[in-house]
Formats: C-alpha cells, sequence, structure tokens
C-alpha cells in the first residue's frame, strides 16, 4: 500500500475544517449536523472521521487555528522596530484571516464574522469552549503586551503615559469583535472594504488629543 504523505493528509484536514466553518457559519453550530459537513466536504464518513470525532472536535480545531494565527501576528510584530501602529496591525489581523478563511456564504458575504458569533454563542452552553477560548485569549494579550513594550522601547507612548497593556489588549479585541458583529448583521461591500474601513476609523480615533495634550504641544 502507498504512503500517504503529510502534504495530503494537510490538505485533507484543510479541507474537512473549511467545509465544516463554511456550514456553522451558514446554520449555525447545533442546526448542523456531521452530514452536512461530509457533503459540504465533498468526502465520505470515514475519510472526516479519520480526522474528527464529531463537531465539537470540528469547531475546537477550528478556534485553536484562528486563536493560534492571531497571536503568531500579534507576536511578529511585537519583533519589528517599532511595531506597527494599531490602525495598521488590527487590520493585518483580519488579512491573514481572510487568507486562513476566505470563503463566503451564499449571499457574498465573508463568512469568518458570522463564525466568530456561532463559537461565541457555543462557548456559553460549552464549558470545555469556553475554557479554550479563555486560553486562547490569555495568550493573545499576552503577544499584544509584547506589542505595547515595543511601542514603549520605540518612544511611541506619550511622556509619562501608564499603558496597561492588559487593558489595551483588551480594547483592541474589543474593536475586532465589535466590528466583527456588525459584519455580521448588516454585511460589508467586500472583506477589503472591511480591513480598509476599519483601519481609517482606528487611525481617525488615534488622532484625537484630549485638551491637555494640546496645550502642551502648544507651549
Amino acid at each position: 500500500m502507498a504512503r500517504v504523505s503529510q502534504e495530503h493528509l494537510d490538505a485533507r484536514r484543510r479541507q474537512i475544517l473549511d467545509g465544516a466553518a463554511l456550514c456553522f457559519a451558514r446554520n449555525g453550530f447545533h442546526a448542523t449536523s456531521m452530514q452536512d459537513v461530509l457533503k459540504e466536504a465533498d468526502l465520505s464518513a470515514g475519510a472526516v472521521y479519520r480526522y474528527f470525532s464529531g463537531k465539537e472536535e470540528l469547531i475546537g480545531a477550528i478556534v485553536a487555528e484562528v486563536l493560534g494565527t492571531v497571536r503568531e501576528v500579534y507576536e511578529q510584530a511585537a519583533r519589528q522596530t517599532p511595531p506597527p501602529l494599531p490602525d495598521v496591525l488590527i487590520p493585518d489581523v483580519l488579512a491573514r484571516m481572510r487568507e486562513l478563511r476566505p470563503g463566503l456564504l451564499d449571499d457574498g458575504q465573508w463568512m469568518f464574522p458570522r463564525l466568530m458569533i456561532q463559537v461565541w454563542s457555543e462557548a456559553t452552553r460549552n464549558a470545555e469552549l469556553a475554557a479554550q477560548l479563555r486560553e486562547g485569549f490569555r495568550l493573545v494579550r499576552e503577544a499584544w503586551g509584547k506589542v505595547v513594550d515595543g511601542y514603549r522601547e520605540a518612544g511611541l507612548m506619550p511622556a509619562g503615559a501608564e499603558a496597561d497593556a492588559d487593558a489595551m489588549a483588551r480594547v483592541m479585541i474589543a474593536v475586532v469583535q465589535g466590528y466583527a458583529l456588525q459584519v455580521a448583521l448588516f454585511g460589508t461591500e467586500s472583506a477589503a472594504s472591511f480591513e480598509a474601513m476599519l483601519r481609517d476609523g482606528l487611525r481617525s480615533l488615534m488622532s484625537v488629543q484630549r485638551g491637555d495634550q494640546k496645550v502642551a504641544q502648544g507651549n
């Protein structure tokens, strides 16, 4: 019997995860059956169950992949001198997600925002998934902390500013989550426009100054 290459195994796993993600985004986690996943992936039951025991394992693998990618982008940014500012870094995260999860739903909308809503909803009922999300977000916040350290070292933080790295991480994550929720509910022209609008909005917010900062600059 010919030995199956690792490349083939990885491609088959990717095929299954992509099919499952589209099903979950389109119909929701509970309304999706394993038969739906088999049909979307165009694979036999034996081929799919060789990799995953069921829907819970599939959604866990999708979440681990997404959070790992987000963490990787932040850690790569932290190694740059200086790290990209939030108006560049946050859209970069979404661009990587679009590379990883490029699938479109039947209405032409990017599937990823709707998939994330399904994951968040399921985490309120599934203690194991909730624990996985908590740990994943902890690691993402740690990676963001390294970015903030890079800002400090490069002199990008205002003089005397006390930057709470974890608070900044939570706010930036919330920005992405909230914007993704808007796209899932109301749609957008394209994933690229989604990233551009987020970049422009962040840039505008970052340009706002407090009154005391204006006075200091005037002096």
